[in-house]
């Protein structure tokens, strides 16, 4: 079968899937359906319907266009039946149910932002820069009845930088992971694929497993008892969405929500209380942390934009005795 002839289901929804459907729309492989998110409420009262950028992508290029709310309604799954799909493959989607996964004959395989059995879950790239890892990747796998478990087809790996945030490692696994589909559906179709259960991966590495669960504004507040290295990578693997936080606590009780996006890390022994703030009023804003300082670049006051330090600091009269909690 060549690729033209191979009926292709895709099922995406934010802009980490748009890269992939793309290279598959510009390289000719046979997308007869997309499947994504219904479209979101948006505005003060939800009367505008944002659609998912796959979808956008999708209705640009002509594609057929599917977006069920229960993955398990008949008439969504008769629809899907109907495309008569050989492959099926998802990115940054829902767990599917197995009438869905199971219906093509080729299978339904999945791409993963990291390098699985390791960070299973919805934050993958989050949780890896948190964790101060200095390596990540994708996965393509074929999926089964728990999530994120079916076994592995090709992976990627790529080098985290000690200044890399979110936003860079979410772009560079994004455009790896479009050329990573088209690598996979071609492999699948030339009959070379060897997938390799994940017990296995696991049984050659000596790494316990890291979960990458759902992140909640809550999950976004910064342990300041955590030492320097730990809260710098805490910052970077939330910047710049959703944002680490603190709250600015001034002298006389009264405090400000606080986001951080970009710090700046200096080991330093000192006999500073942790979360005292320092400032010269200009230049610099830092955080007393147990084994040294944070230097506090970018921010954003709730209410507010997103600004350099000293920009901060020209609007904001700092006080005595600021701390943060």
């Amino acid at each position: 079968m060549q690729k033209e002839d191979l009926r292709i289901v895709y099922m995406g929804t934010p802009d980490f899937a748009v890269e992939s459907l793309r290279q598959l729309v510009e390289g000719g492989y046979n997308v007869v359906g997309v499947i994504t998110m219904p479209d979101k409420p948006m505005g003060r009262h939800g009367s505008v319907l944002q659609p998912s950028p796959v979808k956008q992508y999708a209705l640009e290029k002509g594609l057929r266009v599917l977006q069920p709310v229960n993955l398990k309604d008949e008439a969504f799954v008769e629809e899907l039946r109907s495309l008569k799909a050989d492959l099926q493959i998802v990115v940054a989607f829902r767990m599917l149910p197995e009438v869905v996964w199971n219906m093509p004959a080729m299978g339904t395989f999945n791409l993963h932002a990291s390098l699985l059995p390791q960070y299973r879950g919805a934050a993958p790239i989050n949780w890896a820069i948190i964790n101060g890892d200095t390596e990540t990747g994708i996965t393509t796998f074929f999926l089964k009845h728990e999530i994120d478990t079916g076994e592995v087809i090709q992976q990627v790996r790529i080098p985290i930088a000690d200044a890399d945030n979110v936003e860079v490692i979410h772009d560079k696994l994004m455009n790896l992971g479009g050329r990573l589909v088209t690598e996979t559906v071609d492999a699948i179709l030339a009959g070379t694929v060897k997938p390799v259960p994940q017990e296995e991966l696991l049984k050659l590495s000596e790494e316990e497993l890291r979960p990458a669960p759902k992140i909640f504004k809550e999950t976004c507040r910064i342990d300041w008892s955590k030492g320097v290295k730990a809260v710098y990578d805490f910052v970077r693997g939330l910047s710049p969405y959703p944002a680490a936080w603190t709250e600015l606590v001034n002298a006389d009780g009264t405090s400000q929500v606080l986001k951080i996006f970009q710090t700046e890390k200096h080991f330093f022994s000192h006999e500073e209380k942790i979360g005292a703030v320092s400032t010269d009023g200009k230049t610099y804003l830092r955080v007393a942390l147990a084994d040294g300082y944070l230097n506090i670049l970018s921010l954003q006051l709730a209410g507010k934009k997103r600004m350099p330090v000293a920009d901060f600091l020209r609007g904001y009269k700092a006080s005595e005795g600021l701390f943060v909690e």
